[in-house]
């Protein structure tokens, strides 16, 4: 007999966290709908893969995704391992709907959270890994910092955490390949225009994980994309 996968939709969120506005992934509310078209033919599901691929959940270990949208990053760590527990956490409710009737169609099981990287939903201590992908350039300073902090509280001692965004090295986030707005270039412009990843500049995100109390915080890995330089970071909970 197959075992139906567990996939829910939970909402912790406070009243004063109901009032808050976000920036959805597409920038606009009523993008959504393209959202996992655009990630498809911009060549995202690659970036996922070797986040999943970094982070190297096992079998059994407990995998918070912050910012997943339409779980396609929380949905690459199960594909690698389908024995990870794993939960993902946006503030967008229609988002997360998308992500679980993608985890039903996949067959696996997913825990889907609305909320906000400044306040996650584990307790201290309980959790492998967290990852983030594409997400942090949405967060104000004080939100980076929050959310750094929230990440080394929930991790054990040894955990890891695992984040893939726009930056790094490079000041450019066009990666010098278009100019103008046309195409996926032209899109991703006006999704993510270049001030919003002006804090992942050089080593801005290692240098965030070190203030917030994490060791060996260090870019583990990039890519140049078609869209700019993606930067995959890594740091351990001592």
């Amino acid at each position: 007999m197959t075992t139906r996968p567990d996939v829910h939709i939970l909402d912790q969120r406070t009243p004063e966290e109901r009032a808050r506005s976000f920036l959805p992934g597409m920038g606009r509310t009523w993008l959504l709908p393209l959202y996992d078209v655009f990630t498809r033919a911009a060549g995202v599901g690659a970036l996922h893969a070797r986040a999943a691929e970094l982070a190297d959940v096992r079998p059994g270990q407990s995998a918070l995704d912050v910012g997943c949208g339409t779980g396609n990053l929380a949905l690459a760590v199960l594909a690698r391992q389908p024995a990870a527990r794993v939960t993902g956490l946006d503030p967008d409710g229609d988002a997360l709907r998308r992500a679980a009737r993608k985890a039903r169609r996949r067959g696996v099981s997913l825990t889907l959270d609305q909320g906000y990287a400044d306040r996650l939903p584990a307790e201290d201590a309980s959790l492998d890994h967290v990852l983030s992908s594409l997400a942090l350039h949405h967060l104000d300073d004080d939100g980076r910092t929050d959310f750094a902090r929230e990440a080394l509280r929930v991790l054990r001692p040894g955990g890891r955490i695992t984040i893939v965004d726009l930056g790094g090295g490079s000041h450019d986030h066009t990666g010098g390949r278009a100019s103008g707005h046309s195409g996926l270039h032209g899109l991703m412009s006006r999704v993510v225009p270049a001030r919003a990843v002006a804090h992942n500049h050089g080593s801005a995100v290692p240098e965030l994980l070190l203030g917030a109390g994490f060791s060996d915080a260090r870019e583990v890995a990039h890519v140049d994309h078609r869209f700019g330089r993606v930067t995959f970071v890594q740091a351990t909970r001592a």
